[in-house]
């Protein structure tokens, strides 16, 4: 099986009961657009759906995971309702199978935030992380600001998302946004292999499990998840980030 949800997302399922899903952008090192977001969305509905299925994978083409918002696209979201990243970590917080991320090269912004919604992750040893928020005039999304204090600690994840300084696949771990850095290049092979070890276990165990562990946060992170938006949107509006974002652009 080999299918599109949107030409810039691909998903496959490499083995039964395992769905593979790319981010496939390279070109643009695989940045968020509303198109991609739509894909991902789609995506992680369907394999929500899929009863043939028991774990999907989330990965990015080109040895790159993504570089976040594609600012150019980003600039033309218009204001109201659900952004359509909110709509896509929607849909992959509601994904009712374990979810294991595989990243390699960049995970900027909504990439590393998005690693909060998933139940594993794993990341070469080259890997870069960054939230970024506060260099573009804008604040936490993806209920990081909520998420990141409860693994990270509240010193670390102020660090994290005030400073927004980059950090690499130790400190992620150390963090607790992903469970372990591995050889460069070998992320996909070790997410596939934990995708496997969860195919193997009673899935209707599975999900009572992935159900419990969040049980006591959906009311929260669904709060949060709205409040930031409205900040960041409100923020994304204003002339600390619209010069940001025409610095960004002009290089």
């Amino acid at each position: 099986m080999d299918e599109s949800a949107g030409t810039r997302v691909r998903f496959t399922d490499p083995e039964p009961g395992i769905r593979l899903v790319t981010i496939d952008r390279p070109e643009r090192r695989n940045a968020l657009d509303r198109a991609t977001y739509a894909g991902l969305a789609a995506a992680f509905d369907a394999a929500g759906t899929d009863a043939t299925l028991r774990a999907v994978v989330l990965t990015g083409a080109g040895g790159c995971f993504t570089a976040g918002n594609d600012l150019k696209d980003f600039q033309e979201v218009e204001a109201g309702g659900d952004s359509p990243g909110l709509t896509f970590l929607k849909a992959l917080r509601g994904c009712p199978k374990p979810v294991v991320a595989a990243v390699e090269g960049h995970a900027v912004g909504i990439g590393t935030t998005l690693l909060l919604h998933c139940d594993l992750a794993y990341a070469g040893d080259g890997a870069r992380f960054r939230l970024p928020f506060t260099a573009l005039g804008l604040s936490p999304e993806g209920a990081s600001s909520y998420l990141l204090p409860l693994v990270a600690g509240t010193k670390r994840a102020a660090e994290l998302l005030m400073l927004g300084e980059p950090f690499g696949a130790a400190e992620a771990v150390a963090a607790g946004l992903v469970n372990a850095a591995v050889p460069a290049g070998t992320s996909l092979e070790v997410a596939l292999a934990r995708a496997r070890a969860l195919a193997a276990l009673p899935p209707a165990s599975i999900a009572a499990t992935k159900q419990a562990l969040r049980r006591g946060q959906d009311e929260t992170v669904a709060r949060t998840l709205a409040e930031e938006a409205e900040v960041f949107h409100a923020l994304r509006r204003g002339p600390e980030a619209q010069a940001a974002f025409a610095a960004f652009l002009r290089r």
